[in-house]
């Protein structure tokens, strides 16, 4: 469960904000304080006033895994498979098992035959791809997608929903820009001018935003709300 209590950064302001476990989508214009809240979520950066507190834990105490939006930022590592092993090194895993769990996720994933590609060699979509495998490597508290499928096309973004079901995390939160992406999370969170102005189920959510540009395209031609 993420708590936030009494948040001053920079423009976001959110005097108290509850999140349970599950799937979030956030969303919001651009400039609504979306990434900056994602930021604070994963211990990027450190609220210059409140508490943003994940299973009563300051975020940097947190097994998280993050990717956000620009894809050369994620990697670090030279070859895809030392990308993804790394997280499993980092979290003190067997040397013997190292390997096999890293080819295991990376086959769920779809991208076993990028194994011994250079990282630096990738596709953009690849390189999202690749992070999403080495998040998920070693099962994380909080996952925290920042605008991943934008990258993505439609099949690489749902294999990346269908991989994200089979490790789940106890909680997963997830900017996109793709409203029939959101529609499929257990809640939704519509960021305006740095407040979360809207929380609830998506169909809660989205009936406040019919007449916007952030309704699901699929829900207006199937009618629903």
């Amino acid at each position: 469960m993420i708590q936030v209590e009494n948040l001053h950064h920079r423009f976001l302001e959110i005097e108290y904000l509850r999140i349970g476990e599950g799937h979030t989508a956030i969303i919001g214009p651009n400039g609504s304080g979306k990434t900056t809240f994602l930021k604070l979520c994963a211990g990027i950066e450190l609220p210059e006033r409140g508490t943003v507190t994940i299973s009563g834990k300051e975020p940097r105490a947190v097994n998280t895994g993050w990717v956000g939006e620009v894809p050369d930022n994620n990697l670090v590592f030279r070859t895809v498979a030392d990308e993804v092993a790394s997280a499993l090194r980092f979290g003190r895993v067997r040397a013997d098992e190292i390997k096999p769990a890293a080819c295991a996720v990376l086959s769920e994933m779809g991208i076993s035959h990028l194994s011994s590609r250079a990282t630096h060699t990738l596709s953009g979509g690849e390189k999202v791809l690749v992070a999403c495998a080495a998040a998920l490597a070693l099962p994380p508290e909080i996952l925290i997608l920042d605008e991943t499928d934008t990258h993505l096309d439609r099949k690489a973004a749902e294999n990346l929903e269908t991989m994200i079901q089979r490790r789940p995390a106890p909680c997963v939160l997830q900017c996109t820009q793709d409203m029939d992406t959101a529609s499929r999370a257990d809640r939704v969170i519509y960021f305006e001018h740095g407040h979360p102005r809207y929380i609830g189920t998506p169909e809660e959510t989205f009936s406040h935003l019919y007449n916007t540009e952030m309704y699901p395209s699929l829900w207006r031609i199937a009618g629903c709300i």
